[in-house]
């Protein structure tokens, strides 16, 4: 299987399993508890795959960052967190950084 797509799988899983952690409300429910170890268990499984064909580098960075990008949108969206100018302007830069690691660098597996 392609790795991006495996890698596309461990992102959702962690953004899944980072969603549940912030709605398991210190793990005292249940159902969003078992949301977070089965969504970072399959996200660690899928990485893992990754880096067979992948350099590490490039699997962690990518997913760390389109993590974080995930996570903020998803606080902003669901959870009504704020967002101002200098935030989107960090986040365009991960997206940014995302871009030169996986398209520009020869870190990438081209």
């Amino acid at each position: 299987m392609n790795p991006y797509v495996l890698l596309a799988g461990a992102i959702v899983s962690e953004l899944v399993g980072t969603t549940a952690l912030k709605l398991s409300d210190g793990f005292s429910n249940p159902l969003p508890s078992l949301g977070v170890v089965v969504g970072y268990g399959l996200a660690f499984y899928l990485v893992s795959l990754t880096l067979d064909e992948l350099p590490i580098g490039v699997v962690y960075g990518t997913w760390a960052a389109l993590g974080v990008v995930g996570v903020a949108a998803i606080g902003v969206i669901v959870f009504s967190e704020p967002v101002d100018i200098p935030g989107l302007v960090g986040i365009g830069l991960v997206v940014a950084g995302v871009y030169c690691l996986n398209v520009l660098s020869s870190m990438s597996a081209h």
